[in-house]
């Protein structure tokens, strides 16, 4: 093959190669030398480093609750608990009432008339069958005068009478029989007469009576409805009159609870405004429900009598049972569907539905009467629980 010629192109490319390769010359424009680096890798930035720390610290804290918390495993319920024992146990009925005086009357006229004069004041205290007011008695006591008239009238004619079938007796037969007949009946119908004016005296005077308005009880005057000159009637209440010795308390009772109420019960009574608490007993049960109402009207009485207002509000609480040793469980712990009542029993972990017998009565707590026993583990509020439930008792 022929070689190049010089001058071309190629002929000075291999002249080059052939002159870096026999003599090692610097050439007018060396090839930079490489530069020596050192044989360890470099380093991650601060800032990096910092980010690797703090996603490791989140995959420990998210490691640690997983492990807390165990998601995998069934999940416990903390309940409250109470323990199954027997204590004394009441049952009580609180009602309210008002204190009402044993005794009291509101006094109406038996006549119709002008009012003329009022003997006493609200809370004046009087004693049995004194005047306290007075109607205008004129027309009456006209009256009266008149029937005593015609009483003294009718006597003096059956003295007539009598002293003339006397003197026709006493002439014999020297007068006619029938004479003496006719005399005897005259004295009969004088007698009759005397008698018929007597009672329509009487009559006068019993209603002239009427106009004065007398205690019918030893008490204490409550109010006074009317003034003097005050225009009266049969059905115009003048005044109440009370026996305040012997205060009780008028309430009324559901008749839910009606058969529950006896003669002797028990109470505890409160006096509004104040804090003493005061015994009492039922005194009167009423045998009759209200039928627009629902209510069986009760008395109670105080067992030491008190001092205080007519009207004023008391609360009671009738004392309907008392054991000494009951089971009694928060109402809340029961819990009342289509099979019937029941309560869950905390036994191995689980909430276990047990039927229960109770005495229902309007309280916070009742009486079981069947279903557990004492030493029972029962849940205090049944709100939410089912039957096999995952459950444990929360710290008391």
């Amino acid at each position: 093959m022929p070689l190049p010629e010089k001058g071309s192109a190629i002929a000075d490319r291999i002249d080059i190669g052939r002159k870096d390769a026999l003599t090692p010359k610097a050439e007018a424009h060396p090839v930079p030398a490489l530069v020596a680096t050192s044989a360890t890798p470099p380093q991650p930035k601060p800032a990096n480093r910092r980010w690797y720390w703090g996603l490791g610290g989140l995959l420990a804290v998210v490691l640690g609750l997983a492990v807390y918390f165990q998601p995998w495993a069934a999940k416990t319920t903390k309940v409250a608990v109470e323990t199954v024992a027997l204590a004394p146990a009441t049952r009580v009925l609180a009602v309210n009432g008002r204190i009402a005086a044993s005794g009291s009357v509101d006094l109406r006229p038996l006549v119709s008339g002008t009012l003329a004069g009022i003997f006493v004041a609200e809370g004046d205290n009087v004693s049995a069958n004194a005047e306290l007011a007075r109607i205008d008695p004129s027309a009456q006591q006209a009256a009266v005068r008149q029937a005593l008239a015609g009483l003294d009238a009718a006597i003096v004619g059956q003295s007539e009478a009598q002293a003339t079938h006397e003197r026709n007796i006493s002439l014999g037969t020297n007068i006619a029989r029938v004479t003496v007949e006719t005399s005897a009946r005259a004295v009969q119908a004088a007698t009759q007469e005397v008698a018929r004016t007597t009672a329509v005296f009487d009559a006068a005077q019993i209603k002239l009576d009427d106009f004065t308005i007398r205690a019918p009880i030893t008490g204490t005057v409550l109010t006074l409805n009317v003034n003097p000159g005050q225009s009266v009637d049969p059905s115009t209440a003048l005044m109440t009159l009370a026996d305040l010795s012997r205060l009780e308390v008028e309430t009324d009772v559901d008749e839910a609870y009606a058969t529950q109420i006896q003669l002797g019960q028990k109470a505890v009574l409160q006096l509004t405004g104040e804090s003493a608490l005061r015994d009492g007993h039922v005194s009167v049960v009423s045998r009759l429900v209200d039928a627009a109402t629902g209510g069986l009207a009760v008395t109670l009485a105080f067992d030491v009598p008190v001092s205080a207002p007519i009207g004023l509000t008391v609360t009671a609480n009738i004392i309907v049972d008392s054991r000494d040793a009951a089971m009694t469980l928060p109402r809340a712990a029961l819990v009342t569907d289509s099979a019937g009542t029941a309560v869950f029993v905390l036994a191995d972990g689980t909430a276990q539905r047990r039927s229960v017998a109770v005495i229902d009565w309007p309280a916070a707590r009742l009486i079981v009467t069947s279903g557990i026993a004492p030493g029972d583990v029962v849940i205090a509020d049944a709100t939410g629980i089912a039957d096999g439930q995952a459950v444990s008792a929360a710290a008391p």
